[in-house]
């Protein structure tokens, strides 16, 4: 059976990760990449890959996808963020999955690395996430942040890892902070959340205990100490920030 594939990729200033991105999916029928407003070389990577590159505001990661998921023409649709690849092994489990076509949709385990280390723990792994589905069957929430896929036909999970090197510096750590807690709280402002004196604290000091102890990241070793400081963090800014949101 013949099968036809879009890939769907969203970027901002991506030049250091979406070649070997877009190398990983070369092999895909179609690559659709909606940029919004790079300042560095990622257009023009992505022009070498595919035609398909089109430029648009910020709206937001869910709906900013779907702004991608509009340009796909093909029967199938993978989503990949420009810190994935895609194994030899992936590519091959995704096309007998397309091939069988047995569910709409597909989740692949993702695992992550953390500043030099894939991490097994931590609640980071097995992190299954759904990126294929057949088009027409499938959209992205309208979240902000944490987006995800939502379609209510059948679905199956894959065994190959997509590889995630979603914290490669310190300095990627603390700007991934600044800017998912920001977005968490202007998310939480949207739907009406309020926040306490409290919570900043109490929900930013539970976050690192079930990352670190519940989620057995001290199995991870300094890794598992870093990445729960970092929930800790996360979360603690996104509850201070609400606050200074509903008092502006």
């Amino acid at each position: 059976m013949v099968v036809s594939l879009s890939v769907i990729i969203i970027t901002k200033n991506e030049a250091s990760n979406i070649r070997d991105c877009l190398e990983s999916v070369a092999w895909a029928d179609e690559i659709i990449v909606v940029d919004s407003g790079s300042t560095d070389d990622t257009v023009a990577i992505s022009r070498e890959f595919t035609p398909h590159v089109y430029q648009h505001d910020w709206p937001g990661f869910g709906p900013q996808k779907n702004r991608a998921l509009g340009y796909a023409s093909k029967k199938w649709v993978f989503s990949i963020d420009a810190d994935e690849r895609v194994t030899p092994a992936l590519r091959g489990e995704l096309e007998r999955a397309m091939r069988a076509g047995n569910a709409d949709g597909y989740f692949c385990p993702r695992l992550s690395q953390f500043c030099g280390k894939f991490i097994h723990h931590s609640g980071w792994y097995p992190d299954y996430v759904l990126r294929l589905f057949k088009r027409g069957s499938a959209r992205f929430s309208d979240s902000l942040v944490h987006e995800s896929v939502v379609m209510s036909g059948p679905t199956e999970k894959l065994k190959s890892p997509l590889l995630h090197y979603s914290y490669l510096t310190q300095a990627d750590v603390q700007r991934k902070i600044e800017h998912y807690s920001e977005a968490a709280a202007k998310q939480m402002l949207q739907r009406g959340k309020r926040a306490t004196s409290l919570d900043a604290p109490l929900r930013g000091a539970w976050a690192f205990i079930r990352t670190y102890l519940l989620r057995l990241g001290f199995l991870d070793g300094v890794a598992g100490w870093r990445i729960a400081g970092m929930n800790a963090a996360t979360t603690y800014l996104k509850y201070q920030r609400l606050r200074q949101l509903r008092s502006a």
